[in-house]
Protein backbone atom coordinates (compact mmCIF):
# COMPACT_ATOMS: atom_id res chain seq x y z
CA UNK A 1 0.00 0.00 0.00
CA UNK A 2 1.12 3.01 -0.74
CA UNK A 3 0.71 6.01 1.77
CA UNK A 4 -1.14 9.25 0.92
CA UNK A 5 1.63 12.31 1.10
CA UNK A 6 1.14 13.39 5.04
CA UNK A 7 2.14 16.50 6.58
CA UNK A 8 5.77 17.78 5.79
CA UNK A 9 3.74 21.36 4.90
CA UNK A 10 6.06 23.74 6.09
CA UNK A 11 8.96 21.61 4.67
CA UNK A 12 7.10 21.35 1.12
CA UNK A 13 7.03 24.96 1.32
CA UNK A 14 10.75 25.86 2.05
CA UNK A 15 12.30 23.39 -0.28
CA UNK A 16 9.24 24.44 -3.17
CA UNK A 17 10.75 27.93 -1.89
CA UNK A 18 14.34 27.32 -2.70
CA UNK A 19 13.71 25.73 -6.19
CA UNK A 20 11.97 28.72 -6.97
CA UNK A 21 14.76 31.63 -6.07
CA UNK A 22 16.62 33.26 -9.43
CA UNK A 23 20.03 32.76 -7.79
CA UNK A 24 20.98 28.75 -7.37
CA UNK A 25 20.45 27.57 -4.04
CA UNK A 26 21.76 24.40 -1.82
CA UNK A 27 18.88 22.47 0.26
CA UNK A 28 20.01 19.88 2.55
CA UNK A 29 17.42 16.89 4.34
CA UNK A 30 18.58 14.28 6.30
CA UNK A 31 17.42 11.83 9.41
CA UNK A 32 16.55 8.54 10.26
CA UNK A 33 15.91 6.10 7.34
CA UNK A 34 12.34 5.46 6.31
CA UNK A 35 11.29 8.73 7.50
CA UNK A 36 9.79 9.66 4.23
CA UNK A 37 12.66 12.06 3.10
CA UNK A 38 12.80 10.54 -0.66
CA UNK A 39 9.09 11.43 -1.05
CA UNK A 40 9.76 14.45 0.74
CA UNK A 41 12.33 15.46 -1.53
CA UNK A 42 10.22 14.01 -5.15
CA UNK A 43 6.94 15.45 -4.30
CA UNK A 44 8.61 18.95 -4.07
CA UNK A 45 11.08 18.76 -7.08
CA UNK A 46 9.42 20.67 -10.13
CA UNK A 47 7.91 18.03 -12.48
CA UNK A 48 10.35 19.08 -15.67
CA UNK A 49 13.18 20.68 -14.57
CA UNK A 50 14.48 18.02 -12.06
CA UNK A 51 17.59 15.33 -12.30
CA UNK A 52 16.70 12.67 -9.28
CA UNK A 53 19.49 10.23 -8.73
CA UNK A 54 19.84 7.78 -5.72
CA UNK A 55 23.15 7.23 -4.66
CA UNK A 56 24.48 3.16 -4.22
CA UNK A 57 27.43 0.78 -3.22
CA UNK A 58 28.68 0.57 -6.56
CA UNK A 59 32.24 1.79 -8.12
CA UNK A 60 32.37 5.69 -9.07
CA UNK A 61 32.56 4.70 -12.52
CA UNK A 62 28.68 2.62 -12.91
CA UNK A 63 27.90 5.79 -10.76
CA UNK A 64 28.12 8.28 -12.93
CA UNK A 65 27.29 6.27 -15.69
CA UNK A 66 23.83 5.67 -13.65
CA UNK A 67 23.63 9.45 -13.19
CA UNK A 68 24.86 10.60 -16.36
CA UNK A 69 21.52 8.61 -17.49
CA UNK A 70 19.21 10.22 -15.31
CA UNK A 71 20.49 13.61 -16.07
CA UNK A 72 19.90 12.19 -20.19
CA UNK A 73 16.11 12.64 -19.43
CA UNK A 74 16.24 16.21 -18.85
CA UNK A 75 18.95 16.82 -21.43
CA UNK A 76 19.25 14.23 -24.02
CA UNK A 77 22.57 12.68 -25.71
CA UNK A 78 24.24 13.72 -22.36
CA UNK A 79 25.04 9.83 -21.59
CA UNK A 80 26.34 9.16 -24.63
CA UNK A 81 29.86 10.29 -23.04
CA UNK A 82 31.97 8.36 -20.95
CA UNK A 83 33.13 10.87 -18.20
CA UNK A 84 36.50 9.70 -16.21
CA UNK A 85 35.86 11.81 -13.39
CA UNK A 86 33.46 13.39 -10.82
CA UNK A 87 34.57 17.00 -12.09
CA UNK A 88 34.27 16.53 -16.16
CA UNK A 89 30.31 15.14 -14.87
CA UNK A 90 29.73 18.16 -13.00
CA UNK A 91 31.38 20.65 -14.76
CA UNK A 92 29.11 19.77 -17.84
CA UNK A 93 26.17 19.62 -15.47
CA UNK A 94 27.06 23.38 -14.45
CA UNK A 95 27.71 24.10 -18.00
CA UNK A 96 24.25 23.25 -19.61
CA UNK A 97 21.60 23.14 -17.41
CA UNK A 98 19.01 25.78 -17.74
CA UNK A 99 18.30 28.30 -14.54
CA UNK A 100 15.74 26.91 -12.03
CA UNK A 101 16.95 23.21 -12.74
CA UNK A 102 16.97 20.92 -9.47
CA UNK A 103 19.80 18.05 -9.09
CA UNK A 104 18.97 16.06 -6.16
CA UNK A 105 21.27 13.06 -4.76
CA UNK A 106 19.67 11.35 -3.00
CA UNK A 107 21.48 9.13 -0.05
CA UNK A 108 24.72 11.17 -0.77
CA UNK A 109 26.67 9.39 2.33
CA UNK A 110 26.86 5.82 0.04
CA UNK A 111 28.48 8.04 -2.90
CA UNK A 112 30.91 9.95 -0.50
CA UNK A 113 32.02 6.60 0.80
CA UNK A 114 32.68 5.64 -2.94
CA UNK A 115 33.69 9.18 -4.04
CA UNK A 116 34.72 11.14 -1.28
CA UNK A 117 36.03 14.14 -3.55
CA UNK A 118 32.40 14.81 -4.83
CA UNK A 119 31.44 17.10 -1.50
CA UNK A 120 34.94 19.57 -2.52
CA UNK A 121 33.82 19.33 -6.19
CA UNK A 122 29.93 20.56 -5.63
CA UNK A 123 31.61 23.29 -3.17
CA UNK A 124 33.42 24.66 -6.12
CA UNK A 125 30.61 24.96 -8.16
CA UNK A 126 27.98 26.20 -5.76
CA UNK A 127 31.42 28.99 -4.93
CA UNK A 128 31.57 29.72 -8.21
CA UNK A 129 30.93 33.53 -9.23
CA UNK A 130 29.59 32.50 -13.01
CA UNK A 131 25.94 32.46 -13.26
CA UNK A 132 23.71 29.28 -14.03
CA UNK A 133 23.56 26.19 -12.52
CA UNK A 134 21.19 24.02 -11.28
CA UNK A 135 19.87 23.98 -7.68
CA UNK A 136 21.13 21.27 -5.46
CA UNK A 137 19.44 18.95 -2.94
CA UNK A 138 21.41 16.69 -0.92
CA UNK A 139 19.94 13.88 0.97
CA UNK A 140 21.04 11.12 3.38
CA UNK A 141 20.04 8.64 6.15
CA UNK A 142 23.15 8.94 7.75
CA UNK A 143 22.69 11.68 10.46
CA UNK A 144 26.38 11.00 11.33
CA UNK A 145 27.81 11.53 7.60
CA UNK A 146 25.05 14.06 6.91
CA UNK A 147 26.25 16.18 10.15
CA UNK A 148 29.97 15.60 9.00
CA UNK A 149 29.17 16.64 5.23
CA UNK A 150 27.31 19.94 6.18
CA UNK A 151 26.97 20.71 9.87
CA UNK A 152 30.70 20.78 10.39
CA UNK A 153 32.58 23.78 10.09
CA UNK A 154 35.63 21.93 8.36
CA UNK A 155 33.12 20.37 5.89
CA UNK A 156 33.45 21.64 2.59
CA UNK A 157 29.59 22.64 2.13
CA UNK A 158 29.03 24.06 5.52
CA UNK A 159 27.52 27.28 5.24
CA UNK A 160 26.15 26.84 1.92
CA UNK A 161 22.78 25.72 2.72
CA UNK A 162 19.63 27.45 2.56
CA UNK A 163 17.92 25.14 3.57
CA UNK A 164 19.13 22.19 5.89
CA UNK A 165 15.66 19.99 7.18
CA UNK A 166 15.91 17.41 9.18
CA UNK A 167 13.13 14.70 9.05
CA UNK A 168 11.14 13.61 11.87
CA UNK A 169 9.21 10.85 12.52
CA UNK A 170 5.48 11.98 11.72
CA UNK A 171 3.70 12.56 15.17
CA UNK A 172 0.97 10.26 15.99
CA UNK A 173 -2.23 12.05 14.90
CA UNK A 174 -1.42 10.98 11.57
CA UNK A 175 -1.62 6.92 11.67
CA UNK A 176 -5.36 6.94 11.60
CA UNK A 177 -5.64 8.47 8.25
CA UNK A 178 -2.81 6.44 7.25
CA UNK A 179 -3.30 3.39 8.33
CA UNK A 180 -7.10 3.59 7.84
CA UNK A 181 -7.38 2.85 11.14
CA UNK A 182 -11.17 3.42 12.82
CA UNK A 183 -10.76 3.89 16.56
CA UNK A 184 -8.69 6.50 18.42
CA UNK A 185 -7.81 3.64 21.11
CA UNK A 186 -6.35 1.34 18.22
CA UNK A 187 -4.42 4.31 16.38
CA UNK A 188 -2.62 4.43 19.62
CA UNK A 189 -1.84 0.63 20.05
CA UNK A 190 -1.02 0.83 16.41
CA UNK A 191 1.53 3.68 17.05
CA UNK A 192 2.83 2.41 19.87
CA UNK A 193 4.55 -0.29 17.67
CA UNK A 194 5.11 1.38 14.83
CA UNK A 195 6.18 4.77 15.80
CA UNK A 196 6.06 7.83 13.68
CA UNK A 197 7.96 5.75 10.61
CA UNK A 198 5.90 6.01 7.20
CA UNK A 199 7.34 3.43 6.03
CA UNK A 200 6.59 1.05 8.85
CA UNK A 201 2.80 1.89 8.26
CA UNK A 202 2.81 1.59 5.19
CA UNK A 203 3.85 -2.30 5.38
CA UNK A 204 1.72 -2.67 8.28
CA UNK A 205 -1.37 -1.42 6.37
CA UNK A 206 -1.07 -4.32 4.05
CA UNK A 207 -1.73 -6.93 6.79
CA UNK A 208 -5.81 -7.40 8.13
CA UNK A 209 -4.63 -7.16 11.38
CA UNK A 210 -2.23 -5.45 13.89
CA UNK A 211 -1.34 -9.32 15.29
CA UNK A 212 -0.42 -10.38 11.58
CA UNK A 213 1.41 -7.75 10.70
CA UNK A 214 3.67 -7.58 13.64
CA UNK A 215 4.23 -11.32 13.24
CA UNK A 216 4.97 -11.35 9.90
CA UNK A 217 7.07 -8.57 9.35
CA UNK A 218 9.10 -8.27 12.90
CA UNK A 219 9.05 -11.49 14.77
CA UNK A 220 9.63 -14.02 11.78
CA UNK A 221 13.42 -13.87 11.00
CA UNK A 222 12.42 -13.57 7.74
CA UNK A 223 10.50 -9.99 8.61
CA UNK A 224 11.18 -6.86 6.43
CA UNK A 225 11.66 -5.19 10.35
CA UNK A 226 13.12 -8.25 12.06
CA UNK A 227 16.78 -7.03 12.01
CA UNK A 228 15.44 -3.11 11.65
CA UNK A 229 17.36 -1.57 14.70
CA UNK A 230 20.53 -3.12 13.41
CA UNK A 231 20.58 -1.59 10.28
CA UNK A 232 19.81 2.07 11.90
CA UNK A 233 22.38 1.31 14.18
CA UNK A 234 24.88 0.78 11.12
CA UNK A 235 23.53 4.01 9.56
CA UNK A 236 24.95 5.66 12.43
CA UNK A 237 26.98 4.04 15.00
CA UNK A 238 31.08 2.57 14.35
CA UNK A 239 30.27 0.52 17.78
CA UNK A 240 27.02 -1.35 17.27
CA UNK A 241 27.93 -3.78 20.39
CA UNK A 242 28.07 -1.00 22.93
CA UNK A 243 25.05 0.96 21.60
CA UNK A 244 22.80 -2.36 20.87
CA UNK A 245 24.19 -3.34 24.26
CA UNK A 246 23.00 0.12 25.84
CA UNK A 247 19.76 -0.37 24.15
CA UNK A 248 18.87 -3.89 25.55
CA UNK A 249 19.23 -3.01 29.07
CA UNK A 250 17.22 -0.15 28.72
CA UNK A 251 14.49 -1.99 27.18
CA UNK A 252 14.82 -4.77 29.87
CA UNK A 253 14.16 -1.82 32.23
CA UNK A 254 17.37 -0.25 32.93
CA UNK A 255 17.07 3.43 32.58
CA UNK A 256 19.63 4.79 35.18
CA UNK A 257 23.24 4.77 33.89
CA UNK A 258 24.70 3.68 36.79
CA UNK A 259 22.16 0.44 36.80
CA UNK A 260 23.62 0.30 33.05
CA UNK A 261 26.92 0.01 33.53
CA UNK A 262 26.53 -2.24 36.45
CA UNK A 263 24.99 -4.77 34.13
CA UNK A 264 27.98 -4.14 31.42
CA UNK A 265 30.57 -4.27 34.32
CA UNK A 266 32.20 -0.94 33.95
CA UNK A 267 31.78 2.29 35.10
CA UNK A 268 29.51 4.87 34.58
CA UNK A 269 31.86 7.46 33.53
CA UNK A 270 32.52 4.97 30.22
CA UNK A 271 29.33 5.38 28.82
CA UNK A 272 29.44 8.96 28.79
CA UNK A 273 29.94 8.98 24.90
CA UNK A 274 28.14 6.21 24.01
CA UNK A 275 24.91 7.46 25.91
CA UNK A 276 25.35 11.16 24.78
CA UNK A 277 25.83 9.72 21.04
CA UNK A 278 22.41 7.59 21.20
CA UNK A 279 20.95 10.78 22.66
CA UNK A 280 22.20 13.19 19.61
CA UNK A 281 20.25 10.53 17.46
CA UNK A 282 17.18 10.81 18.98
CA UNK A 283 17.13 6.82 19.91
CA UNK A 284 17.28 7.75 23.19
CA UNK A 285 16.12 10.49 25.55
CA UNK A 286 17.27 11.53 29.29
CA UNK A 287 13.87 11.97 31.54
CA UNK A 288 14.62 14.01 34.32
CA UNK A 289 11.95 15.52 37.02
CA UNK A 290 10.02 18.65 36.61
CA UNK A 291 12.54 21.72 37.37
CA UNK A 292 15.72 19.62 37.26
CA UNK A 293 18.15 20.49 35.14
CA UNK A 294 18.18 18.06 32.04
CA UNK A 295 22.14 17.17 32.52
CA UNK A 296 21.38 16.42 36.15
CA UNK A 297 22.79 13.15 35.73
CA UNK A 298 22.34 12.11 39.43
CA UNK A 299 18.08 12.17 38.64
CA UNK A 300 18.34 10.72 34.44
CA UNK A 301 16.33 8.33 33.60
CA UNK A 302 16.97 7.16 30.09
CA UNK A 303 14.21 5.86 27.84
CA UNK A 304 14.34 4.53 24.12
CA UNK A 305 12.83 7.05 23.06
CA UNK A 306 11.23 5.99 19.60
CA UNK A 307 8.25 3.40 19.98
CA UNK A 308 8.84 1.12 17.30
CA UNK A 309 12.87 0.33 19.06
CA UNK A 310 11.32 0.28 22.52
CA UNK A 311 8.76 -2.58 21.21
CA UNK A 312 11.45 -4.79 19.91
CA UNK A 313 13.73 -4.46 22.49
CA UNK A 314 11.42 -5.33 24.63
CA UNK A 315 9.74 -8.50 22.99
CA UNK A 316 12.47 -9.33 20.44
CA UNK A 317 15.47 -9.17 21.83
CA UNK A 318 15.04 -11.09 24.63
CA UNK A 319 13.53 -14.07 22.18
CA UNK A 320 16.00 -13.67 19.48
CA UNK A 321 16.98 -17.52 20.13
CA UNK A 322 13.12 -18.41 20.72
CA UNK A 323 12.07 -16.50 17.39
CA UNK A 324 15.13 -18.14 15.08
CA UNK A 325 13.53 -21.40 16.52
CA UNK A 326 10.58 -20.51 14.58
CA UNK A 327 8.68 -20.28 17.96
CA UNK A 328 6.92 -17.03 16.51
CA UNK A 329 3.33 -18.16 17.60
CA UNK A 330 4.41 -18.60 21.57
CA UNK A 331 6.20 -15.41 21.41
CA UNK A 332 3.02 -13.27 19.92
CA UNK A 333 1.10 -15.03 22.55
CA UNK A 334 3.33 -13.44 25.01
CA UNK A 335 3.46 -9.79 23.47
CA UNK A 336 -0.84 -9.87 23.56
CA UNK A 337 -0.10 -10.80 26.88
CA UNK A 338 2.26 -7.67 27.97
CA UNK A 339 1.19 -5.33 25.63
CA UNK A 340 -0.92 -2.67 27.52
CA UNK A 341 2.03 -1.65 29.66
CA UNK A 342 3.77 -0.76 26.52
CA UNK A 343 1.12 0.78 25.71
CA UNK A 344 0.86 2.81 28.54
CA UNK A 345 4.22 3.85 28.06
CA UNK A 346 4.04 5.26 25.02
CA UNK A 347 0.43 6.65 26.00
CA UNK A 348 2.30 8.68 28.76
CA UNK A 349 4.71 10.42 25.99
CA UNK A 350 1.64 11.26 24.15
CA UNK A 351 -0.06 13.07 26.57
CA UNK A 352 2.88 14.97 27.72
CA UNK A 353 4.13 15.61 24.33
CA UNK A 354 0.23 17.07 23.90
CA UNK A 355 0.05 19.24 26.26
CA UNK A 356 1.60 22.13 25.07
CA UNK A 357 -0.13 22.48 22.01
CA UNK A 358 -3.50 22.57 23.37
CA UNK A 359 -5.60 25.29 25.98
CA UNK A 360 -6.28 23.61 28.80
CA UNK A 361 -8.58 25.60 31.42
CA UNK A 362 -8.19 28.36 28.99
CA UNK A 363 -4.41 28.71 29.60
CA UNK A 364 -1.47 27.75 27.66
CA UNK A 365 1.51 25.19 28.71
CA UNK A 366 5.23 24.93 28.56
CA UNK A 367 6.56 21.62 28.51
CA UNK A 368 5.35 18.80 30.59
CA UNK A 369 7.33 16.33 32.50
CA UNK A 370 7.00 13.83 35.12
CA UNK A 371 8.12 14.50 38.80
CA UNK A 372 9.68 12.21 41.30
CA UNK A 373 11.10 12.89 44.91
CA UNK A 374 10.41 12.83 48.23
CA UNK A 375 7.00 14.87 49.06
CA UNK A 376 6.36 17.19 51.79
CA UNK A 377 5.58 14.61 53.81
CA UNK A 378 9.06 13.17 52.93
CA UNK A 379 7.48 9.99 51.32
CA UNK A 380 8.51 9.07 47.70
CA UNK A 381 5.76 10.46 44.83
CA UNK A 382 5.32 10.45 42.05
CA UNK A 383 3.17 12.60 39.32
CA UNK A 384 2.77 11.82 35.75
CA UNK A 385 2.42 15.28 34.11
CA UNK A 386 3.46 18.68 35.68
CA UNK A 387 3.73 21.50 33.17
CA UNK A 388 3.64 25.11 34.07
CA UNK A 389 1.48 28.08 32.16
CA UNK A 390 3.22 29.98 30.04
CA UNK A 391 2.66 33.31 32.26
CA UNK A 392 4.71 30.91 35.34
CA UNK A 393 1.40 31.76 37.58
CA UNK A 394 -0.23 28.34 37.83
CA UNK A 395 0.42 24.19 37.71
CA UNK A 396 -0.90 21.87 35.48
CA UNK A 397 -0.65 18.28 37.78
CA UNK A 398 -1.73 15.07 35.99
CA UNK A 399 -2.64 11.61 36.17
CA UNK A 400 -2.24 9.06 33.19
CA UNK A 401 -3.65 5.86 32.75
CA UNK A 402 -4.37 3.34 30.61
CA UNK A 403 -7.31 1.97 31.89
CA UNK A 404 -10.97 1.97 31.28
CA UNK A 405 -12.00 4.46 34.41
CA UNK A 406 -14.24 2.65 36.83
CA UNK A 407 -14.14 5.06 39.59
CA UNK A 408 -13.29 8.94 38.49
CA UNK A 409 -13.85 10.16 41.64
CA UNK A 410 -11.13 8.29 43.80
CA UNK A 411 -8.73 8.91 40.74
CA UNK A 412 -9.00 12.90 41.24
CA UNK A 413 -9.01 12.54 45.02
CA UNK A 414 -5.85 10.62 44.87
CA UNK A 415 -4.60 13.42 42.25
CA UNK A 416 -5.24 16.29 44.62
CA UNK A 417 -4.04 14.39 47.43
CA UNK A 418 -0.47 14.20 45.51
CA UNK A 419 -0.98 18.15 44.04
CA UNK A 420 -1.29 19.30 48.28
CA UNK A 421 1.74 17.10 48.98
CA UNK A 422 4.17 18.30 45.93
CA UNK A 423 6.59 20.94 47.59
CA UNK A 424 7.03 23.43 45.05
CA UNK A 425 3.09 23.88 44.04
CA UNK A 426 2.74 26.44 46.84
CA UNK A 427 1.55 30.00 46.22
CA UNK A 428 -0.03 28.90 42.39
CA UNK A 429 -3.18 28.08 40.95
CA UNK A 430 -3.56 24.39 40.64
CA UNK A 431 -5.23 22.72 38.03
CA UNK A 432 -5.64 18.87 37.63
CA UNK A 433 -5.73 16.72 34.47
CA UNK A 434 -6.28 12.88 34.39
CA UNK A 435 -5.82 11.59 31.03
CA UNK A 436 -7.51 7.75 30.27
CA UNK A 437 -8.93 5.68 27.14
CA UNK A 438 -12.39 7.10 27.81
CA UNK A 439 -11.91 10.12 28.82
CA UNK A 440 -14.42 12.90 27.08
CA UNK A 441 -12.55 15.69 26.88
CA UNK A 442 -14.26 18.43 29.36
CA UNK A 443 -13.69 19.45 32.98
CA UNK A 444 -15.50 16.88 35.13
CA UNK A 445 -16.68 18.16 38.48
CA UNK A 446 -13.34 20.83 38.07
CA UNK A 447 -11.03 18.49 36.93
CA UNK A 448 -10.03 17.88 33.57
CA UNK A 449 -10.57 14.42 32.13
CA UNK A 450 -9.12 14.06 29.09
CA UNK A 451 -8.97 11.37 26.33
CA UNK A 452 -7.24 9.62 22.61
CA UNK A 453 -9.14 12.02 21.03
CA UNK A 454 -7.50 14.92 22.58
CA UNK A 455 -4.29 14.18 22.19
CA UNK A 456 -4.61 12.30 18.35
CA UNK A 457 -5.95 16.17 17.81
CA UNK A 458 -3.24 17.85 19.53
CA UNK A 459 -0.40 15.79 17.55
CA UNK A 460 -1.25 16.49 13.92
Amino acid sequence: MRLPFLDRSEEMARLRALFTRRDRGVGILYGRRRCGKSRLLLEALPDRRAIYYVADDRESALQRAALATEIARLLPGFDRVVYPDWDALLTRVWEQTSPGTVLAIDELPTLVAVAPEVPSLLQKRVDSPRAGGPHLALAGSSQRMMQGLILDRNAPLYGRAAEVLKVEPLPCGWIRKAMGIKGDREAIEAYAVWGGIPRYWELAADFPDRDTAIQTLILSPLGVLHDEPSRLLLDDLRDLTQASSILTLIGQGCHRSSEIAGRLGKPATSLSRPLDRLLELGLVRRDTPFGASPRDSKRSLYRIADPFLRFWFRFVEPNRSRLEGRQVSAVAREIRARFAPHVAGVWEDLVRSSVTRLRHFNRTWAEARPWWGPGKDRAPLEIDVVAESTDRAALLIGEIKWTTTRDFDRLTATLQRKAENLPFAGGRQVFLGIWTPDGPGRTVRGTGHFGPPNVLKALQ
